[in-house]
């Protein structure tokens, strides 16, 4: 028989490789990852549960993808069996990933069929049957842009609801019914009712904000949040408690789970802090931007300065990012990540038309105003030809230095966002 008691661990989002751009931050991630399973080994657990997004990318550097299958490896050569889901972020069909090549190794098993299926097709949901514990686990891996939702109405999961056992159902979605307020109008996910029934535990993913509820007809289902997180959303909310980044323990005893959040991530080296520069010179901005990374700099610290205002004088180049990242090497920072999409300058008053190119720009401002169809109202007219200049001005916006030329570039996109009034794009 069996044995009714036993523990296992669960994770997702580990998103390894994140934060391309900025070594320090990314090698955080790896190392809060690693300190995870080394959690698996020193909590003796029977197997590990990914929920999808082990990586970042489906083909990362190779540098990032070596420690943890070095990790994994050392997981299944002592006897603890790894089950994974594939993400959004690390399933590309029809082209091999990282994660395929690693299940070719035998480093885990793939808990879920990775078969790209016609939406509204039947189809049966096979599972796997742990031989330490008797578990009964099965899953359905995530698609970017919610393309596994349909695969969750179209299951057949009859023949694993009358599997005897601890059944186990793995998913990277988001759950309607358990969404955080500010992720509601931004993310469509599946309900509840799509998960098969009779599960005593379902591990969750997907969603970088940790959440626990019970399945459709009971059950424990968690979502145990993001193991570092891939935006300062996600740092703050685990700085701010809550959020939990890491793993789940979870204990079996007499078929029934408990569980307990082991947080990895180190919360006391990540500072995510606001640095207002509204109305501000340039000499002004650039000393409220030095005495903040000041402040908050410390050995070790991984600094996130969100720069936001509007400048009285002056451009982003003037900030003096250059002396900041040097006040926060001096006191031992470990790197500096800028967010600089909410900084921007007092718009002219009104625009002086010039010869030669003053007058060509003054010119096409005024017939792309002209030309707007209802599908562009804010480009219409008087008020469309202000902004279009404010457009052009922000797009003009010349690199800071210091600033890393993608930040450089995504702030450029967000303004214009704001410009045009489009919401900023929620990444899931």
């Amino acid at each position: 028989m069996p044995p009714e008691s036993f523990v296992f661990a669960h994770l997702a989002d580990a998103h390894v490789g994140a934060w391309s751009r900025d070594p320090a931050v990314r090698r955080a991630l790896r190392e809060s990852v690693l300190r995870a399973l080394t959690v698996v080994e020193e909590r003796d657990c029977a197997f590990l549960l990914i929920s999808g997004d082990l990586f970042h990318t489906p083909v990362p550097e190779p540098a990032e993808v070596a420690p943890i299958a070095a990790a994994l490896r050392r997981l299944t050569e002592a006897g603890r069996r790894v089950y994974v889901i594939y993400g959004s972020h690390d399933y590309v069909a029809h082209r091999t990933s990282w994660l395929d090549v690693l299940a070719e190794t035998g480093i885990f098993l793939r808990a879920a069929p990775e078969a790209v299926r016609v939406e509204g097709d039947r189809w049966s949901l096979p599972y796997l049957r742990d031989p330490g514990t008797g578990a009964v686990i099965a899953g359905i891996s995530g698609r970017s842009h919610g393309l596994d939702r349909s695969y969750f109405s179209a299951v057949d999961s009859e023949a694993f609801r009358a599997e005897p056992g601890f059944r186990i159902f793995q998913f990277h979605a988001a759950v309607d019914e358990y969404l955080p307020a500010g992720l509601r109008e931004h993310i469509h996910g599946i309900s509840r009712d799509d998960l098969p029934g009779g599960c005593a535990y379902y591990a969750g993913g997907h969603i970088h904000f940790t959440y626990t509820g019970t399945g459709p007809d009971g059950g424990l289902l968690v979502n145990p949040g993001a193991v570092f997180g891939t935006s300062l959303t996600d740092l703050e909310n685990g700085s701010a408690g809550k959020t939990h980044q890491g793993i789940v323990i979870v204990t079996v005893t007499e078929g029934r789970p408990a569980i307990e959040f082991v947080d990895t991530a180190p919360r006391e080296a990540l500072r995510v802090f606001d640095v207002d520069v509204s109305g501000k010179t340039s000499e002004e901005a650039r000393g409220v931007v030095t005495e903040a990374i000041a402040a908050h700099a410390g050995p070790g610290a991984l600094l996130f300065p969100r720069v936001h205002g509007t400048l009285a004088d002056g451009r982003v180049g003037t900030l003096g990012l250059a002396e900041g990242r040097a006040a926060a090497d001096a006191q031992g920072a470990e790197g500096i990540h800028w967010d600089l999409t909410d900084v921007a300058r007092t718009p002219a008053e009104a625009p002086t038309p010039l010869g030669g190119e003053g007058r060509l720009e003054e010119e096409a401002v005024r017939a792309l105003a002209g030309a707007a169809t209802e599908g562009a109202p804010r480009l219409a007219g008087p008020t469309g030809e202000a902004t279009l200049r404010e457009l052009l001005r922000e797009l003009g916006t010349p690199r800071g230095e210091g600033e890393a030329r993608a930040d450089y570039e995504s702030a450029r996109v967000a303004a214009s966002l704001r410009l045009l009034g489009f919401a900023p794009r929620t990444e899931e």
